[in-house]
């Protein structure tokens, strides 16, 4: 236990034959629990971490490849149930198999939790001082991009790094989710910040080393902004509908609707005078041209406004460590 809290650590693992052993060897005495979770890795990953024969390791085996969104969401799934609901305080913290998450970064990250009121709180790699030494130019580039959607996705205006997976939350958290709703691949965290926002979830960002050494990654970042960008559209106007709506009316939701409606039609507006002038040479009205300028600031004009209500509304649950 840290400070009278039960700690589990969940460790997600695919094709982690050669860093696992180093993972597990790097938590802590202080945690309670580790739950492997092996996401159908077809290598010894599995196999190693049974070898070890630790009392306070549990190997939880998938069937299928899932992502590891899905491994994340088993690992959560296995700390509900061996953790009682009267224990809310208990924290659960996520440590990637690959051994990218430094050890010794945990009591950062766990402060907002125990002192702060944080319900969740995540590694933040890009404040690093070396962070554009150590992380590839493309994955840095990518996250800054993502990190930037999911600001406005999520509604965690504070977040850095979106794509960190160094994360820990609370039991009394983790049990307001729908965890079966979380998307399960590459785009998990950004749409569990989304989830977690509609829960009404303090989140903190907490600055975490970055480690880059022997893991590897298939994922390309440039290769799955369109998907992950689908993704966090979707998610914004999830959110919209379930916290402003559904769960108490905001007028933001107004201003974004008619904002990117205005937007939309002014863009479309100037598209179709473009296309005609450069066609035919056929030149708009002055009427059609300050309409189509009208349209177009009005839009860029509400949807500002519109993030910045967003903002304001948000403050609540943000954590500053």
């Amino acid at each position: 236990m840290i400070e009278g809290r039960l700690i589990t650590v969940v460790v997600p693992a695919y094709e982690e034959d050669s860093l696992i052993g180093r993972t597990l060897d790097s938590i802590p005495q202080e945690v309670d629990r580790v739950i492997v979770v092996d996401d159908a890795s077809p290598d010894s990953t599995a196999a190693q971490v049974e070898a070890r024969a630790e009392a306070r390791v549990r190997l939880v085996r998938r069937k299928t490849n899932g992502g590891v969104g899905a491994a994340i969401v088993d690992g959560y799934g296995a700390f509900l149930e061996e953790v009682p609901e009267a224990d809310e305080g208990a924290i659960c913290v996520v440590m990637a198999g690959d051994a990218q998450m430094d050890p010794r970064d945990l009591p950062s990250l766990l402060h907002p939790i125990l002192h702060l009121g944080a319900g969740y709180s995540k590694g933040n790699r890009l404040g690093s001082h070396d962070v554009r030494d150590v992380m590839p130019r493309t994955r840095f580039a990518g996250n800054v991009v993502f990190t930037m959607l999911t600001k406005v996705a999520s509604g965690y205006w504070h977040i850095v790094d979106s794509q960190c997976g160094y994360t820990a939350i609370t039991r009394g958290a983790l049990a307001r989710l729908e965890l079966g709703s979380v998307y399960p691949r590459y785009g998990f965290p950004n749409d569990f910040l989304v989830k977690l926002n509609v829960a009404g979830v303090k989140v903190a960002d907490v600055p975490v080393r970055a480690i880059y050494g022997e893991e590897k990654s298939g994922i390309r970042a440039w290769s799955v902004l369109p998907r992950i960008t689908l993704l966090l559209w979707r998610g914004f106007w999830w959110r919209l509908w379930r916290r402003h709506v559904v769960n108490d009316f905001h007028p933001l939701v107004l201003l974004y609707v008619f904002g990117v409606l205005l937007t939309v039609v002014g863009l479309g507006m100037a598209t179709w005078i473009t296309v005609l002038r450069v066609g035919s040479g056929a030149a708009p009205t002055a009427a059609t041209s300050i309409l189509t300028a009208l349209f177009i600031l009005t839009g860029f004009q509400s949807v500002l406004f519109a993030m910045m209500f967003d903002m304001i509304h948000n403050q609540d649950l943000k954590v500053v460590p």
